[in-house]
């Protein structure tokens, strides 16, 4: 039995529907839209499929990564004689070298290539010959399985090729290549390039890189050639944040407005290969930075940047009155006298970010509202020794529109209370504070209106309640992120009023919750936002990884034709393994996470500047890719029974 909406429909004369518009109306309306949003109208339709096909052929941005598609179902959707294409964005999991020749046109400008493991070496090279008039490009896991090799060469014949390339982005491991020709190579880069961003690369790599050594046949006073002269932003993941690589970067890259620095060291470094007072006050000898990232992750090992203290923030603000953004992680010897410097010496700021502030207490904040400050965007994750009266002194930037307090351990109600004034707040994240169902209620009660996330993982004290008290009423109408995993006594009942209140969820994540069940997904799957919408419509993202009452019988709901929209799901692969391959290979575009990894990108992998979701969009793109499959007479008199429980 068809789904209702499948049903065929006598058609009414005195309406003859939009497949009866001019197709040159049709044509120029599709134009306007990205390429999710032309396939979903070719499938409705023979006539929009027909203007479908004739608007790929001469499409300037093909932009597609929400989806791995294969080379079969790629080679309707990309005629190879476009000559206006002009920008490229594709997920190429399911790709590799032998798919070069079809992607790569002459005139492409922006490229965007994720997932690249499949690919090897030659990506680059046929790059370097295919693409000569690209300005942004950007890669991702490039040769990342094993045995797919990339050598320098192949760099070389990238960089001297891509003479225009303005914005380069490799978010894979460069140190595989030969560190004595590495440094030459990148004398061959565009003199446009103004945009570097690095996956990893060892700190020596980037020194010898900015400063290659003198020639055999030169003196040490002879001028050597500026490498990479025009550099504004440089982003690096490095093995280690030192004095050489800041002081080298600070020197050599006159231009530089935007610096993010970030290591992850296995052990604690030793004075040589670590950052320190003298290495911090070389940063911004040109005075042009705007935007300073420099953070020692703890993803390893708990390392810190101990050879910092007080002394080397007072001596980097001196030159850093005009900075807008800093973000500082790992500074255990930094206390509030660093802080508050940076507060009240950079009056321009409008990003501030703190992560394992060990000494940062509430007295950084306690006159604040006196500064000139405008602050739209702080994060002060595990900085633990911060309480709710910091937040209220926080909360006088009523510009606010992005609070992250996640591991604050001693943050409670009152914090959400003083939250709750924000007017203009679209993302909180409260990870492990002290929180309570109360808590939440206050973000139902006053100005907060606006809130688009929100996360409170691990708040053992959030009961099925929070639901109830964050949807009271019309409250939070805008929430499309929320995550509430790993909380204890969180239960199928919670997730029924949260599919009651028919909020348009996009990502929902609620790993770790025992008492979560079956229950809990054949509500999500049920779920009708509004009458004009498909039942689970919103979800792109459902994350039940290790939730303790899921079982077989929850497969079945996660099939086509439920969930249409689903793009990322985190299930427990030991529940049935064939039954998650099985649901793997009817919904091939569908990412499936069984091991427990986050879902969504990574901090290197975001592409949040260039590629937004449209929420509102619906999604028929499976259909037009691999073909509508018809509802069970059994799913559907499920589908009704269920329907039940939100009338």
């Amino acid at each position: 039995m068809a789904s209702p909406s499948a049903q065929t429909r006598e058609p009414n004369p005195g309406n003859p529907g939009l497949d009866h518009l001019p197709s040159a109306l049709i044509a120029t309306i599709m134009t306007k839209l990205d390429v999710p949003s032309i396939l979903s109208l070719a499938s409705t339709c023979m006539t929009f499929r027909s203007c479908a096909a004739h608007i790929l052929s001469f499409i300037p941005n093909f932009h597609l990564l929400d989806i791995a598609p294969s080379m079969d179902l790629l080679r309707p959707l990309l005629p190879p004689d476009n000559p206006y294409l002009r920008s490229l964005k594709l997920d190429c999991t399911r790709l590799d070298d032998s798919s070069l020749d079809f992607l790569l046109r002459p005139s492409l400008q922006e490229l965007c290539l994720r997932n690249c493991a499949d690919f090897s070496g030659k990506l680059l090279s046929k790059l370097g010959h295919s693409c000569k008039d690209l300005r942004f490009l950007y890669l991702s896991s490039v040769a990342e399985k094993r045995g797919r090799s990339v050598d320098v060469l192949h760099l070389e014949e990238l960089l001297s090729g891509c003479s225009h390339l303005e914005t380069l982005i490799l978010m894979f491991d460069v140190s595989i290549f030969l560190r004595h020709n590495f440094a030459r190579v990148w004398s061959l880069a565009s003199s446009k390039l103004i945009s570097l961003e690095i996956g990893y690369i060892s700190s020596v790599m980037v020194t010898e890189l900015l400063s290659p050594a003198v020639g055999p046949h030169q003196s040490s006073n002879h001028p050597r050639p500026s490498i990479l002269p025009n550099i504004q932003k440089l982003c690096l993941s490095v093995d280690y944040i030192t004095d050489t690589m800041v002081s080298t970067i600070s020197k050599c890259l006159t231009s530089l407005t935007h610096l993010d620095l970030r290591d992850s060291p296995i052990m604690e470094p030793r004075m040589a290969f670590d950052l320190t007072n003298n290495g911090l006050q070389q940063i911004n000898a040109h005075g042009k930075l705007k935007h300073l990232c420099l953070v020692r992750s703890q993803e390893i090992a708990p390392t810190y940047f101990k050879r910092v203290n007080d002394l080397g923030i007072l001596l980097m603000a001196d030159k850093c009155s005009a900075m807008e953004s800093i973000c500082l992680g790992g500074f255990c010897q930094v206390t509030d006298t660093g802080y508050k410097t940076i507060l009240h010496s950079c009056s321009k700021l409008y990003k501030l970010r703190v992560f394992h502030g060990t000494h940062l207490t509430d007295l950084v904040f306690h006159d604040i509202a006196a500064t000139s400050l405008s602050l739209t965007h702080v994060s002060l994750r595990w900085c633990n020794l911060l309480t709710n009266l910091a937040v209220s002194r926080l909360t006088s930037n009523r510009d606010l529109c992005m609070l992250d307090l996640r591991d604050c351990r001693n943050l409670g109600d009152e914090a959400l209370r003083a939250i709750n004034t924000l007017p203009k707040l679209k993302t909180l994240l409260m990870d492990g504070c002290d929180i309570s169902d109360v808590g939440l209620s206050y973000l139902s009660k006053g100005l907060t209106n606006t809130l688009a996330s929100l996360s409170v993982r691990g708040c053992k004290r959030l009961t099925d309640r929070c639901i109830s008290f964050l949807f009271d009423g019309n409250s939070n109408r805008e929430l499309r992120e929320l995550d509430l995993s790993n909380l204890p006594n969180l239960s199928d009942a919670g997730v029924l009023l949260l599919a009651k209140s028919r909020i348009a969820i996009a990502e929902l994540r609620l790993r770790q919750c025992p008492l979560i069940g079956d229950t809990s997904v054949m509500a999500l799957a049920s779920m009708q936002v509004d009458e004009n919408m498909c039942r689970g419509s919103s979800l792109r993202l459902l994350d039940l990884y290790n939730c303790g009452g899921i079982t077989q019988l929850a497969f079945r709901w996660l099939k086509k034709p439920y969930f249409p929209r689903l793009r990322w799901l985190g299930v427990t692969g030991s529940v049935n393994r064939d039954i998650v391959d099985a649901l793997t290979r009817s919904r091939p575009h569908l990412h499936v996470a069984t091991r427990g990894e986050e879902l969504g990108t990574d901090q290197w992998d975001n592409l949040d500047d260039f590629y937004a979701q449209d929420y509102e969009e619906v999604d028929e793109l499976e259909q037009w890719l691999l073909g509508e499959e018809d509802m069970s007479d059994d799913e559907m008199e499920d589908a009704l029974d269920m329907a039940e429980l939100f009338e």
